[in-house]
């Protein structure tokens, strides 16, 4: 992978709102972070790291607003509970055959659920699948932003908030699947034409480019945009029950808004 780290600043024309997007990876190679600057009416993606280690996400989300981190934050609640009951005693296992309700609430959280439910979408079970991986690194990057000052709180009211890429482009009608990987190369070609048909306020600029060559850096600039609807207050929060799990488990922030919105 090639190395890009372009910033073009014009001081002071974007000053209302820094947002950034991290593609997180469990790799720095395959990580990006995204970069935008919100002023009125407008929005100009001012930096793109990839790849991008731990120090380069810390470095860049210490300034922002709103930090969309694309990853899962923590994992299921009943999970964790059958984790530590199965340390101590081997007869404590899942109520039910695999497929069952007791065996979907270990592999998958009250917000993964509820993007399937409202999105129609199936995230990567943060227990079962190799994203668990990522999500360990994802718990080191939120304990360095605690301990250097920032909210972290998982339900995204601090500084983080969790968002899915491939969640945000489908509910703002632009094409979300067969876009990742040289296979789609194409595929990732005509989703950067079809994202600056429908936000012509969204100013590339030079990192057009990485955007095209990369689906990780494009997922980062709508980890990015995400970022902003959910500082804005348009996206939908967990309800309920649902609070207290996003609290340990994390809640990916679903737009509740047009993607045009996000920039008035």
């Amino acid at each position: 992978m090639v190395a890009f780290g372009f910033a073009q600043h014009r001081p002071g024309e974007f000053a209302v709102m820094r947002t950034v997007g991290v593609d997180l990876a469990a790799q720095a190679k395959h990580t990006a972070v995204a970069v935008i600057e919100w002023g009125s009416g407008r929005a100009r993606v001012v930096d793109i790291e990839i790849p991008a280690d731990d120090d380069a996400v810390l470095r860049q989300s210490a300034p922002a607003d709103k930090v969309g981190i694309d990853c899962p934050l923590g994992w299921p609640e009943p999970f964790v509970t059958f984790l530590c009951a199965h340390r101590v005693n081997a007869s404590q296992g899942p109520g039910d055959n695999r497929g069952g309700k007791g065996w979907r609430s270990l592999a998958y959280r009250r917000t993964d659920e509820h993007v399937r439910t409202s999105a129609g979408l199936v995230p990567l079970s943060v227990a079962t699948d190799r994203i668990g991986l990522t999500a360990i690194r994802a718990a080191r990057l939120q304990a360095l932003l605690a301990q250097r000052g920032h909210d972290v709180n998982r339900t995204g009211t601090g500084l983080i908030v969790e968002v899915y890429p491939a969640a945000g482009l489908k509910l703002w009608r632009l094409p979300h699947n067969r876009y990742k990987g040289r296979a789609h190369h194409e595929g990732l070609g005509a989703l950067v034409d079809a994202l600056i048909s429908a936000a012509p306020w969204l100013e590339l600029a030079d990192h057009e480019r990485v955007c095209r060559l990369s689906d990780h850096a494009f997922d980062a600039v709508v980890a990015a945009l995400l970022a902003r609807a959910a500082a804005r207050g348009f996206t939908e929060m967990p309800a309920g029950t649902d609070r207290a799990a996003a609290a340990a488990e994390g809640w990916i922030a679903l737009p509740s808004c047009a993607l045009s919105d996000v920039v008035t």
